[in-house]
């Protein structure tokens, strides 16, 4: 342990981890990450994790409903980039599903062809087949599925 490395008690961490999880959802291996950092014996950890979801600071299913609509609303994030980073947050596939019913399937279908639209246009490329190759690889770099992507690009690109 580093000589000034602050410790806390388990009533010291449950209160900074409120704090934490009150700020924004965080999912439980966020929280699990933050009392590592903190230097919290695994005892510990399990009582602070168990506090947090009785009194509904550290709720998986509302995380997993607000970062769904957060990356689909503002980064404009498709369905299978939403669930990769899901996953890397160990959410199971359950919740993920949950989570995803937060995206209705034409807000999905107009954000995926007003993506397309806006990024046809920065495309300077004369040759379409080139052009449509540099549309596809962006819609599905954003983790849109590759047959909507194709459909849509073939709509927009003659």
């Amino acid at each position: 342990m580093q000589p000034n490395q602050k410790t806390y008690t388990v009533e010291e961490a449950l209160q900074k981890l409120m704090h934490y999880c009150a700020y924004r959802d965080r999912s439980q291996k966020e929280v699990e990450d933050k009392l590592t950092q903190m230097k919290m014996i695994p005892e510990a950890k399990e009582k602070i994790i168990i506090s947090l979801m009785q009194e509904n600071f550290l709720n998986e299913e509302r995380f997993a409903r607000s970062f769904v609509r957060g990356k689909f609303r503002i980064k404009k994030w498709g369905r299978i980039k939403i669930i990769q980073e899901l996953k890397k947050k160990d959410i199971s596939s359950p919740i993920i599903k949950l989570g995803l019913s937060e995206i209705k399937e034409l807000d999905y279908q107009n954000t995926l062809y007003e993506l397309a639209e806006k990024k046809a246009e920065k495309i300077l490329e004369a040759n379409s087949f080139k052009k449509k190759k540099i549309l596809v690889d962006h819609l599905l770099r954003k983790g849109y599925e590759s047959s909507l992507v194709f459909n849509c690009v073939n709509e927009i690109i003659d």
